[in-house]
């Protein structure tokens, strides 16, 4: 399981390494960066929102009306966060079956090899 998370963990990141995204100069967090990863990923998400709250004068998709020409970037902004706030739980979730499997793991080598059981006034004896 262990080895399952951090095989998610790099294709996720290659994944999103591979569309070249860069974090919005203007984004609050990590301005400039590669989006390779869970914080880069959130940060564009973030700054995405940003901007579409600007052009849309601070209304989300489904508060515009059908025929208003800020609802496709509205629609597209949407998607774009959606995909990216999946890669951030993809992230999570990577790291998580990595947790999991580290402590099945020192689980099974403490179930594996229990302590000899004595009474400690009596040597045991190897019949």
């Amino acid at each position: 399981m262990a080895v399952a998370g951090v095989v998610t963990w790099v294709v996720v990141g290659n994944t999103l390494s591979d569309q070249k995204i860069t974090v919005s100069q203007d984004a609050d967090c990590l301005a400039g960066d590669d989006v390779n990863g869970p914080f880069s990923a959130y940060c564009q998400a973030m700054v995405i929102n940003k901007h579409t709250m600007n052009i849309t004068g601070g209304k989300t998709y489904s508060e515009l009306a059908r025929d208003d020409p800020n609802r496709a970037t509205a629609m597209d902004s949407a998607f774009l966060q959606a995909s990216l706030f999946t890669s951030v739980v993809a992230f999570g979730v990577a790291v998580m079956a990595f947790v999991v499997g580290v402590v099945l793991a020192m689980i099974g080598v403490a179930i594996r090899a229990p302590a000899a059981v004595g009474t400690g006034s009596e040597p045991l004896r190897s019949d």
